[in-house]
């Protein structure tokens, strides 16, 4: 795709991915309502394929590719849910996988990547690691990369999340509210809202320790995070040149909460609701917990974007 997704192609993708993929259950707490003073719709990708909403992404991804942009295989960098996505949608088609892992993956996401028959490269924790290193092994093996997020058929992916959030709800969402780290899955969830909800608002949730998307938005251009440090080791990027318009354009705020208003939340999904949450995934209830006065009242779809966490490194 050379352009946004619209609302065609988004239900394409959800139609060309439905056979592999779960529709995930949409959630709901007493216990969260009342603390939130909303009501609150949980979309649990943690139940998803591999774990997490990418699974989406990775094989629309590799779905669209013609068939000889398959035979070398697929190449991406990420520092886990990617990773699994795309080893686990190229041995769907069976074809190989080249995956580059940052050297301080967690654990479960590194063994899982494994799981799926993929070659690994592990680098430093930095995004111009990351591409510098997959750019040579795409350069050795010939295969086709696909990026964990700027990339068109992987946004269209991630729509059909809040796509099957809004056809799951009735009456009508007020708002979703979507965690960020590189924006496709932010992006999609805009999209979506805009062709399937108009009325229903997206925000972003994003981690202070990782503040670079709610600075590109205040300041209309892509920029870098002051400084890099969040226990969200899933939204470490930086928004690219594809998924920073759609944000710019269709996203109500971006609004930031520190590690431990995420560690609350993440046990409170783990001790209310039962839910193996992992800390990226637990973002967006920690937003609408920190700013009870712009939510109260109103119907909330919250999507948990994943449940990769390593049980022996847990926060509390």
């Amino acid at each position: 795709m050379t352009h946004a997704p619209n609302r065609e192609n988004i239900q394409q993708a959800h139609e060309l991915i439905a056979p592999f993929i779960h529709r995930t259950p949409i959630m709901t707490s007493s216990a969260l309502n009342a603390i939130s003073g909303a009501e609150l719709y949980f979309k649990c990708e943690n139940l998803q394929k591999i774990g997490a909403f990418k699974a989406r992404g990775a094989l629309n991804a590799v779905l669209s590719l013609p068939g000889q942009d398959r035979v070398n295989g697929i190449a991406t960098h990420s520092s886990g849910n990617h990773a699994q996505a795309i080893a686990w949608a190229a041995a769907k088609v069976g074809t190989k996988a080249f995956i580059v892992m940052p050297d301080n993956s967690p654990l479960v996401k590194i063994k899982a990547v494994e799981g799926y028959g993929a070659e690994i490269t592990f680098c430093k924790n930095t995004p111009e690691e990351r591409e510098s290193t997959v750019l040579q092994i795409v350069e050795r093996t010939g295969a086709t990369f696909i990026h964990p997020f700027n990339n068109y058929e992987v946004i269209t992916g991630q729509a059909t999340v809040a796509k099957e959030l809004i056809e799951d709800s009735d009456p009508a969402l007020d708002v979703i509210v979507a965690p960020v780290g590189g924006g496709g899955l932010l992006s999609g969830t805009a999209l979506s809202a805009r062709y399937f909800s108009p009325g229903t608002k997206v925000y972003a949730a994003e981690p202070e320790g990782a503040a670079d998307a709610v600075l590109s938005f205040r300041n209309g251009r892509i920029e870098k995070a002051p400084y890099v440090n969040t226990i969200a080791d899933g939204l470490l990027t930086y928004l690219g040149d594809k998924t920073f318009p759609i944000i710019h354009g269709h996203v109500a705020d971006v609004l930031t909460v520190s590690d431990q208003e995420i560690i609350d939340a993440m046990r409170l999904l783990w001790e209310r609701m039962k839910l193996v949450v992992e800390p990226s995934g637990a973002v967006s209830l920690a937003m609408v917990l920190k700013n009870k006065a712009l939510f109260e009242g109103k119907r909330i779809g919250i999507v948990i974007s994943g449940g990769n966490v390593d049980l022996g490194r847990l926060p509390f």
